[in-house]
Parts: structure tokens; sequence; C-alpha cells
């Protein structure tokens, strides 16, 4: 007898790893995203898995995945990374390469999503946002972007080269399929930051996504570059505000997994489960980002594919971000936008 509370000791240390691994940490950028992943994804996982998943929000911090794996201390399971980040923590080692034949088929998905670290979760588009209850006639273009005669006021952008100085060459007149041709050479971004000048006495600049709705709103701007996930979670709230997709840079987020967690392979049942086009596409009607496995866009009905990034007609002058183009040539342009931003 006196052994049976020594083997309870036992068997309950025996099933402490199993209950250790039974919660997985899901990491995203919060806000409408974040909450649309727990409808969409967290809460059918935890009744299929049995397991807990506990949702963490952070800002893209690719430190604190770096420190994690440094110091062999991994808190979180499953991270949403953006492409940039995906690409740089991969060639240093920081994230588990994923095993596809455990995620699903890579022909079902769209080709950039497909990647040896990375699982390309949802796409997303930088557009041109204004508010229809306070113009009369609607922007069309970066042209109109830029035209402060026809639609005069204040425009917002995002306080960086990225995205701006296509946006510059497209209102210049560039065609969407030489923007990264042309803003490779010397002459091409010296045009770029010539039309950037044109503009700047008209810029309000913003940090955060939750800006550019905010100031059209407030009538601080009548036109803004904003994040199209942005714009439909003020639409939701009753705001008139409107994109114009022509032009619009688009981009994938993905799911990455720290190098030497503890939950692998329930990280990768999480990130099957949220790839299969049923979940893709409950995630597409709560929030206005593309799927990126194509079979999700056939069980979306016609209202909520015109306001995906990644429908047939909002990606026809689509722009594609060149993450090479920005690993290349970012910290010099970066540092050129800061020097012409203080001038």
């Amino acid at each position: 007898m006196k052994k049976l509370p020594l083997i309870a000791a036992l068997a309950a240390c025996v099933a402490l790893p199993a209950l250790a691994q039974s919660q997985l940490t899901v990491v995203n950028f919060g806000g409408a995203n974040g909450d649309a992943q727990k409808k969409a994804y967290f809460e059918p996982f935890e009744k299929s898995s049995k397991a807990k998943v506990v949702g963490v929000e952070y800002n893209g911090e690719q430190a604190k995945i770096k420190a994690m794996v440094e110091t062999k201390n991994i808190t979180w399971d499953v991270v949403e990374v953006e492409s940039p980040d995906v690409n740089r923590g991969c060639d240093e080692g920081l994230f588990e390469k994923i095993d596809w034949s455990k995620i699903g088929n890579k022909a079902d998905f769209i080709k950039p999503a497909v990647h040896e670290c990375g699982v390309g979760t949802f796409v997303w588009s930088t557009v041109l946002a204004y508010d229809a209850g306070k113009l009369k006639t609607a922007p069309k273009n970066w042209a109109d972007f830029w035209d402060v005669k026809k639609f005069p006021g204040k425009r917002a952008m995002r306080k960086g080269a990225r995205y701006n100085l296509e946006f510059a060459l497209m209102a210049d007149g560039v065609k969407t399929a030489d923007v990264y041709k042309v803003l490779a050479t010397k002459e091409g971004a010296d045009r770029a930051f010539k039309k950037m000048t044109e503009l700047k006495p008209n810029i309000q600049w913003w940090e955060a996504g939750a800006q550019p709705p905010q100031f059209l709103v407030a009538g601080d701007v009548v036109m803004s570059t904003a994040y199209n996930g942005r714009i439909d979670a003020a639409q939701r709230e009753g705001k008139n505000l409107q994109i114009a997709w022509a032009g619009g840079i688009y981009d994938l987020d993905y799911w990455v997994i720290p190098k030497g967690g503890p939950n692998k392979e329930l990280a990768l049942k999480y990130i099957a489960a949220a790839s299969t086009p049923s979940a893709q596409a409950e995630y597409a009607k709560l929030i206005s980002y593309g799927p990126t496995n194509t079979k999700a866009l056939a069980l979306l009905d016609a209202k909520v594919q015109e306001k995906l990034p990644s429908s047939a007609a909002n990606s026809k002058d689509a722009l594609q971000f060149n993450i090479k183009f920005w690993a290349d040539q970012g910290e010099a342009l970066e540092k050129r936008y800061a020097a012409w931003a203080t001038q």
C-alpha cells in the first residue's frame, strides 16, 4: 500500500511533458487580424486538437525570436512574420525548416506562400484609401493621389522609403510591371525622390497601421496610403472609407516556427489546420486579407471577394512587394529618405 503514492507520483511525472505540450502559444500582430485569427484558427483548433491556444500580440520584433533561439528559452511556438523577416530569419537559422508533407499540397498554394522556413498565411495590400463622404470625385490611382489641384488637402503616407518610392514612380507614369526595374537605377531613384518632393508640403506621416483610418475619419487628410485590412475594419464599423486598388502593393505574412521549440509537431498541426481552404475562407470573411490556399476562393461569395487584394479584379494592376530589391537596396534608400525628410 505504501507503494501506491509513489506510483501515483511517478505517473504524474510521466504525464507532465504531455500536459506541457497541450498548450500552443501563437504570436500575431493583434488588432482586427488577431481577432479574426482567434475565431477562424484558434477556436476550431482547440476543439479538434484538445490543445489550448494562447494568443500573444507583438510588433514584429525579430530580435525577440533571436534572443529565444540563442538562449534556448523558446516560449513562442508559432509566429506570424512579414515577408522580409521570413527570409532574414531563415538565413540566420532562427526558424525550423517546414515539412510541407505535413502542411498540404504545395500546388494548392499561391507561389509566394511556399517557403522553406515559412507558410504564407494571407495576402495583404498597401493601397490608396479615401473617405467617400468627403470627396465629390473618387481618386482612381497614384496620379490622383499626387494631384493636389484636383484633390486639395493633405495626404497621409507611411514614414519611410518603402512603398512610397514605388507609389511615386507609378504616379509619375511608370507601369506597374516596370517599377522595380526603374527604381533599381540611380536615375529611377532620383526620379522617385523628385516626385516625392512635389508632394512633400502636403504629406502627413503615419507610423502605425491604425492611424490612416483615424486621419481620414477626422478629416485631417483627404487620402492616405493604408493597409487594406485596416480600411476593411473601419468599414465594418460603419465608416464610409473606400479603396482605389490600382497600383496597390501586395505582400504576404507567414507562419514560422522558432528553431528548437518544444512543440514543433503541434505547431505544424496548427499551421496545417490554419492553411486549409475552409479555415482560410472563414478568416477572409472576418477580415479582408486574401487566402494563400487557392481553393479557399471558391468558398467565398462575390461580395467577400470584391474586398480581397488577391481577387482577380483587385490584383490585375497590383505590384508584388519585392523582398530581394529591398534587402539589396533598402538600407541605402532608407538613409536617403531620412536625409530627404529633414530637408
